[in-house]
């Protein structure tokens, strides 16, 4: 799977989560997943709230759009945001898949 594909309302994001950073960023592309960096522990669910908080301030979109599909305790996760569609979250993004 791409960085990035099309599903049924929405988008799929592949993402490698990096918890315990300094701050929380996007980090670019990591082969076939979005890097990301979280300022939050990877404990009671911490880090997976703040990639969704994260992930929606980057994209425009409310959390309630932005939900951790796949990987609830690993590092590499699938990510699903409904409403929007793959380029545009390339462009918010400011990446493009390969």
């Amino acid at each position: 799977m791409p960085a990035f594909r099309t599903v049924k309302d929405g988008v799929e994001i592949r993402v490698k989560v990096v918890p315990g950073a300094s701050r929380s960023q996007l980090a670019g592309l990591l082969g076939d997943s979005l890097k990301v960096q979280i300022a939050a522990p990877p404990e009671k669910g911490r880090a997976n709230k703040a990639l969704i908080d994260l992930i929606a301030e980057v994209l425009g979109q409310t959390v309630a759009t932005v939900k951790v599909t796949q990987g609830m305790t690993s590092p590499r996760k699938i990510v699903k945001v409904t409403g929007i569609g793959i380029d545009e979250v390339q462009r918010r993004l400011g990446m493009r898949s390969k």
